[in-house]
């Protein structure tokens, strides 16, 4: 994510790279990210954080407890943006004591491309100047959208983690389409332009997808009959069960 970020904010021209710099933990990913898209690594940025305006925490969530109180020191002043799942606001200001903002966020995988969607709440309200940042940072990975906190859970469970279901529904589109007799290159391909060009015209249309869906749908026909199996099996009730289960489990990590 943190590469999908640096990639985005460098293509749509907000920073040049030699105004943002990355390390990393006792891995290569720094270095490789600095040698792919031309940014500054340092082993330490410490010292290089008191020019900084901004520091966009990227880590696993369980390296922030490992953060060195120098770094913290070193953000005073700053605004923190944190893309870390299931961390708090409080968690994030008490160690961040000093910055004169914090921002947690919610994005999903997608922003790897660009067509992302990222939710946000800052600790306290922008400024106009970390306004910007923000919508410039959060924008290079696609739409995003400003939320409560404590909505942040349930956008995990819709959006964080939507992708996945995405994912799984468009492998058992191509599995069912093999059962069916198709090829499976085929079945997949299928499946994908058919997921692509749905959520496509979902998006231009402007219309509710039961709209969309009615429109598709003709009396006695096979999507009828297709959508019938699907309401006998209470498919919109097992994806509500879905998002309970990713948003209870969202609810757990933040305690922990």
């Amino acid at each position: 994510m943190a590469s999908a970020i640096i990639s985005g904010l460098l293509e749509r021209e907000h920073y040049a790279a030699d105004e943002i710099a990355c390390t990393c933990g006792g891995d290569s990913t720094g270095p490789d990210l600095a040698e792919a898209t031309g940014i500054h690594y340092l082993a330490d940025i410490t010292t290089a954080l008191h020019e900084a305006d901004a520091i966009v925490l990227a880590c696993k969530p369980q390296q922030f407890a490992t953060l060195s109180p120098q770094l913290a020191e070193a953000a005073s002043g700053k605004l923190i943006l944190s893309i870390l799942a299931g961390t708090p606001l409080t968690r994030l200001s008490n160690t961040f004591n000093r910055a004169r903002n914090v921002v947690r966020t919610m994005p999903n995988t997608p922003g790897q491309i660009g067509a992302g969607v990222t939710a946000f709440a800052p600790l306290r309200e922008l400024i106009e100047k970390d306004t910007l940042i923000v919508e410039n940072i959060l924008g290079s990975l696609g739409n995003f959208h400003e939320v409560e906190e404590a909505d942040l859970d349930a956008v995990t469970a819709l959006s964080g983690s939507g992708p996945a279901y995405v994912f799984e529904f468009a492998a058992a589109l191509r599995d069912a389409g093999v059962h069916c007799g198709l090829d499976e290159g085929l079945a997949e391909s299928l499946a994908i332009d058919t997921l692509l060009g749905a959520a496509m015209l979902l998006a231009d249309s402007g219309e509710h997808p039961e709209t969309l869906r009615d429109a598709v749908t003709s009396p006695g026909g096979t999507t009828a009959a297709a959508l019938g199996v699907m309401k006998a099996a209470d498919f919109r009730g097992l994806i509500d069960r879905a998002l309970a289960a990713a948003k209870t489990r969202s609810l757990e990590l933040a305690a922990d």
